[in-house]
C-alpha cells in the first residue's frame, strides 16, 4: 500500500511539473527543457523516414513547449496558422490587385489587432486617460509569450506572397510546422517563410557538420545567458537601475555598461541556442549578430544588432514606406518612423519609444554627416585609430541610449544622469573592483567573448567539429554541470521572452 500511494505521489509530482506554470516557462537554460529535449531528439531521429509523422511530432512538441509558456493561448497560435494558410491560398487564386491588396489589410488588421489588445490595449486607454483627466483601471491582460515573433512572421509569410517572392504553400502540416517551431517561437530570430519553407519541403536530416555546429552554439549559448548574463543581472546591474541615487556616477556608467553586455549575451545566447537546436533537427537560420559593439556607426549597428528584427522592419515598413527613394527629407522621416516602430515592438512603455526615437535620431545624423563630410579613401577609413575611435564614440553612444530600454521611467534616468554628470567619484574605483570582483570579470569575460576576433572563434569551432561526437556531447555536458553549479537557485527568464 505504502509503495502504491509513492508511485502515485511521484506520478502526481510529474504531473505537476508537465502542467503550465506561469512562473516556470520551459526555457532551453532550465534542467526540464534538457531532459524533454534529450527524449525528444531520440524519438524524432528515429522517425527521420517518416515526414508526415516526422512533423505531426515536432508541431505537437512546439505546442507543449508554447503551451508550457502561454497555456490556452497555445489556440491563438494554431488559429493564427489557420487563418495564414486560408488567406495564402486566397491570394494565389486572387488575380486583381485590390484584392490581393484586401488580403494583405486583413492579414495585417488581424495581427496588429491581436499585437494591440494584448499588448498596447492598457497603454493606449492609460494614456488617453491621463490626457483627459479621467481614471483608467488597467485590464488584466496576460500577454502570450512571443506574440511579436509570430505576429511578425505570418506577416512576412503573406506580403511575400503578395510580391510574388513566394508561392502560397499548399500543405497545412509544413505551415503549422514553420510557424509553430520552437526552437524560435518565443524569442526569435524572426524567421521567414520563404528561408524555412524550403527546408520544411525538402524533409532534412543533419549532416555531421551541423550536429557539430549545432552543438558548439548550445554550449556559447549556455555560457552567454547563465555565466555572464543572470550573474550580472542579479547581483549588480539590477540593483543599480533599481535605486542609482545609491550609487556613485561611477557605479552607475559600470551599472549602464553591465546592463548592455547583460542584454547582449541575453539574447544572443538565446538565439545562438534557438539556431543551435534546429542545426539538430537539420534546419538552418541565419545569423541573429554580428559582433554588433565592433560597429563603426549607428547604421552598422543595426546591421549587426538582432539582424532578423532591423531586415524585418527595412522590409515591412521603412522600403513600404518609401526606404530612400524619395529625397533625404524623406528618408529621414521613413528612418525615424521605423526606428519608433521598433521602439514600440519592444513593448508597451512610452520608454521603448523614446529609446526608439533615439536610435532613429543616431540614424538620421549619421545620414546626415556622411551627406556633408568628404567621402575618405578606403587606406584613411581602416587606420587603426580612425576604426578605434569610431567603435569607441558607437559604442558609447549605443550604451548610453540603453538606458532607457532598461529604466522603468524618466526618473530613473535622471537619477542616473544627475548622478554621473555630479557625483561620478573615479576615486571609487578600486573599493568597486575589491569588491565586485567576480561582477567585474564576468563584464570583462563577456566582453572579451564579444570582442575577440572572428577568427579565434571560427578556429575553436573548427577544432571543436574535428573532435568525435561523443567527445563533443561530453564536452557539452560538463559545461551544463559547471553550470549548474555556478548559477542561481532560481531560473532567470530570457529578456526577450516579454517581447
Amino acid at each position: 500500500m505504502t509503495d502504491m500511494t509513492t508511485d502515485a505521489s511521484i506520478f502526481s509530482r510529474i504531473i505537476d511539473v508537465l502542467k503550465f506554470d506561469a512562473a516556470n516557462p520551459l526555457l532551453f537554460n532550465t534542467g526540464l527543457f534538457l531532459v524533454l529535449f534529450a527524449a525528444f531528439l531520440l524519438i524524432y531521429t528515429a522517425m527521420r523516414r517518416f515526414r508526415t509523422a516526422k512533423m505531426l511530432f515536432v508541431i505537437l512538441f512546439s505546442l507543449y513547449f508554447y503551451y508550457k509558456s502561454s497555456a490556452e493561448y497555445c489556440f491563438i497560435l494554431l488559429g493564427v496558422c489557420v487563418a495564414d494558410f486560408v488567406l495564402g491560398l486566397l491570394m494565389d487564386r486572387t488575380t486583381s490587385k485590390a484584392g490581393k491588396r484586401c488580403i494583405v489589410g486583413l492579414n495585417i488588421l488581424i495581427n496588429i489587432g491581436m499585437l494591440v489588445y494584448f499588448k498596447y490595449f492598457n497603454l493606449l486607454f492609460e494614456t488617453i486617460a491621463n490626457f483627459s483627466g479621467q481614471k483608467f483601471d488597467a485590464l488584466d491582460i496576460i500577454l502570450p509569450a512571443g506574440i511579436s515573433f509570430f505576429t511578425f512572421r505570418s506577416i512576412s509569410y503573406i506580403v511575400d506572397i503578395y510580391r510574388g517572392d513566394i508561392k502560397a504553400c499548399r500543405d497545412f502540416l509544413a505551415y503549422t510546422f514553420y510557424l509553430t517551431f520552437f526552437p524560435p517561437l518565443l524569442a526569435g530570430p524572426v524567421v521567414r517563410a520563404k528561408d524555412m519553407l524550403p527546408q520544411v519541403q525538402a524533409n532534412p536530416v543533419a549532416s555531421r557538420t551541423m550536429v557539430s555546429e549545432g552543438l558548439f552554439l548550445i554550449m556559447c549559448g549556455l555560457v552567454k545567458k547563465v555565466i555572464v548574463a543572470d550573474f550580472i543581472s542579479q547581483n549588480f546591474v539590477d540593483r543599480i537601475f533599481d535605486n542609482p541615487s545609491l550609487y556613485s556616477g561611477f557605479e552607475n556608467m559600470m551599472g549602464i555598461y553591465g546592463f548592455v553586455i547583460q542584454l547582449y549575451c541575453d539574447f544572443s545566447g538565446y538565439s545562438d541556442m534557438a539556431i543551435g537546436i534546429a542545426l539538430l533537427l537539420g534546419y538552418r537560420f541565419l545569423d541573429n549578430f554580428d559582433s554588433p559593439f565592433k560597429s563603426q556607426s549607428p547604421t552598422e549597428f543595426w546591421h549587426r544588432w538582432h539582424i532578423s528584427l532591423s531586415s524585418w522592419l527595412r522590409d515591412y515598413v521603412y522600403i513600404p514606406m518609401g526606404g530612400n527613394r524619395k529625397g533625404r527629407p524623406r528618408q529621414h522621416v521613413n528612418l525615424m518612423t521605423t526606428m519608433l516602430v521598433g521602439g514600440l515592438w519592444h513593448g508597451a512603455s512610452w520608454m521603448y519609444v523614446i529609446w526608439g526615437g533615439i536610435q532613429g535620431l543616431f540614424l538620421v545624423g549619421h545620414k546626415s554627416a556622411k551627406a556633408v563630410l568628404p567621402e575618405l579613401s578606403e587606406e584613411k577609413k581602416s587606420q587603426r585609430w580612425r576604426v578605434a575611435l569610431n567603435i569607441f564614440l558607437t559604442f558609447n553612444l549605443i550604451a548610453l541610449s540603453f538606458v532607457f530600454f532598461r529604466a522603468r521611467s524618466m526618473e530613473t534616468v535622471k537619477d542616473m544622469a544627475t548622478q554621473i554628470f555630479t557625483s561620478f567619484h573615479l576615486s571609487v574605483a578600486p573599493q568597486f573592483i575589491e569588491g565586485y570582483l567576480m561582477i567585474v570579470l564576468a563584464m570583462v569575460f563577456g566582453y572579451l567573448m564579444h570582442f575577440a576576433p572572428a577568427r579565434w572563434t571560427r578556429r575553436l569551432k573548427a577544432r571543436y567539429h574535428l573532435l568525435p561526437l561523443l567527445v563533443q556531447a561530453l564536452i557539452l555536458a560538463i559545461v551544463i554541470l559547471i553550470i549548474i553549479q555556478v548559477r542561481s537557485s532560481d531560473i532567470v527568464p530570457f529578456i526577450y521572452l516579454q517581447y
